[in-house]
């Protein structure tokens, strides 16, 4: 049986513009544990806006939503939010570093490719200037593995790395956390690989829901 409390729902969504324009239109939507959806569409057709509206960021939405409540759902913008500190606060948040463990933090650096700021993990800096585009999204890779989020949602998380490391980061989430319900929006037709569903918006507050494989 489906853990109710574990899933998303969308029930006749409508997303418009600030102006009333549709963005999207009677979005209809069930995801369970284990389920990965890839969103798609052309440059201003919403996708960034769905991920916002769903977490609560965007007034301009309608209809019914349900996803597992606080910290049980992660959200990853394309530039992650990095809180001034140790590097062990940046790695861990949302969490404490002490909620995760060290030796935990120190596996999560080792796995996200990130070795050589494993003995950096006391060091008090600006790490948002410190780390590069590509670091900082694979310090948020990082959050996932110790936080082991129900939901995660992914608005271009990999974008600053190459296609590559991209393939071995969304691997080893899947691998690791093959529960967890994943939500990307992606430029690269390289990441539907690890999701199951397709989300297209066609414009005017069109959409097409398909499997991966079915192109």
């Amino acid at each position: 049986t489906i853990d109710r409390e574990r899933a998303v729902r969308l029930s006749d969504v409508d997303i418009t513009t600030p102006d009333g324009g549709d963005l999207i239109r009677d979005l209809n939507l069930s995801l369970d544990p284990g389920d990965a959806l890839v969103v798609k569409g052309r440059s201003g057709s919403g996708k960034t806006t769905l991920l916002r509206g769903l977490a609560g960021l965007w007034p301009f939405i309608d209809g019914e939503f349900a996803r597992p409540p606080g910290d049980r759902t992660l959200f990853l913008s394309q530039i992650p939010y990095i809180p001034l500190g140790d590097l062990r606060t940046a790695v861990a948040y949302p969490a404490a570093p002490d909620d995760v463990g060290d030796d935990a933090i120190r596996r999560a650096l080792e796995q996200l490719f990130l070795p050589h700021l494993v003995d950096r993990r006391d060091e008090e800096e600006d790490w948002s200037k410190v780390l590069s585009p590509g670091e900082q999204q694979r310090v948020a890779f990082a959050r996932i593995l110790l936080t082991r989020p129900e939901v995660v949602f992914m608005d271009e998380a990999t974008s600053a790395v190459d296609e590559g490391l991209e393939f071995s980061l969304y691997s080893l989430m899947r691998a690791e956390l093959p529960e967890t319900i994943l939500v990307s929006v992606s430029h690269r037709s390289t990441t539907d690989q690890h999701h199951t569903e397709v989300l297209e918006l066609t414009g005017g507050g069109d959409w097409e829901l398909r499997p991966v494989n079915s192109r």
